[in-house]
């Protein structure tokens, strides 16, 4: 399918489609130094680019129409009003980013949503924020079906829960995503080089995360350097351990990133980014699990 890729990163959703066979034809990214990324890793040229998603008129989405199958994002999840006379997702959701997919949807049509966010979208709000979502994909004519899928079953060793949601254009539906399996065997993206990236063992006086070398570990923040990294407990011939921060690339690597696609990052951004950008992202091989599965 040919999708557009909103709050796009540094384009785990991309990678992730791609690998399963899809197109993209278009991106939204308002933060320049992820764009910078995502125009150093993936070949842009003729596509659609779009910066900040509030600013893109209706007019424009609807040049899309009859083009996009597939609308993909992670949208950043604000404060959602559940005040108000409830008339419908115009008036539920408009201030939030959500509603900008939402306006999206509206014009272009695609076949299919494929979107995804924080755990805790299920409960926020007593769980009202997810129901005013889902009502809303009701209302523009999407059956939902979502689930929660966990990073650290599908190949990369990060404890990472996150909600995905697929929405399908009724009178057009394709065939149930959900439920998926963990995927057996181990990860073919070769993920961890260096070392293994494990357990949260402590956390020290400067705030880092330490990472023992048998288990699994959290969930990357946004850290932007400034003594926030993640760190990793490294066994040595002399001394029983030592502590020192994760790389970015192994950063990268714990959300699935090939090394080809943070060396060509490193080109054009500081480690201070690349450490937020991996924070950000997506796990690229959650996405290909799910991704194989549209059709």
């Amino acid at each position: 399918m040919k999708f557009l890729d909103l709050f796009a990163g540094i384009g785990g959703f991309r990678l992730g489609l791609e690998q399963a066979g899809h197109e993209c034809v278009g991106f939204c990214e308002i933060d320049k130094f992820a764009r910078q990324s995502y125009k150093a890793i993936h070949n842009t040229e003729g596509e659609r680019e779009y910066h900040d998603i509030t600013t893109v008129s209706n007019e424009e989405w609807r040049t899309l129409r009859g083009t996009v199958e597939l609308i993909c994002g992670g949208f950043p999840c604000q404060a959602f009003s559940i005040a108000g006379k409830r008339k419908g997702f115009l008036d539920e959701t408009r201030g939030t980013l959500f509603f900008e997919i939402a306006r999206a949807a509206e014009q272009i049509k695609p076949r299919t949503l494929f979107l995804e966010n924080v755990r805790g979208l299920l409960s926020h709000d007593k769980g009202r924020t997810f129901r005013t979502i889902i009502s809303t994909l009701d209302e523009l004519g999407y059956d939902a079906e979502w689930q929660i899928l966990n990073s650290k079953n599908f190949g990369v060793p990060q404890n990472r829960e996150r909600v995905f949601i697929i929405g399908h254009l009724r009178g057009e539906r394709g065939r149930e995503v959900f439920p998926i399996k963990s995927p057996n065997g181990q990860n073919d993206l070769n993920i961890i080089q260096v070392a293994q990236l494990n357990t949260p063992t402590r956390k020290n006086s400067n705030r880092f995360r330490t990472y023992s070398p048998d288990g699994i570990g959290a969930c990357l923040s946004t850290m932007g350097g400034g003594g926030l990294e993640p760190c990793i407990s490294v066994i040595g011939n002399v001394n029983p351990s030592r502590i020192r921060k994760l790389t970015p690339r192994e950063c990268w690597r714990l959300q699935g990133f090939p090394d080809w696609a943070f060396d060509k990052a490193q080109e054009v951004n500081s480690n201070s980014q690349l450490y937020k950008q991996a924070g950000n992202s997506v796990t690229v091989p959650v996405i290909y699990e799910i991704a194989k599965r549209l059709e």
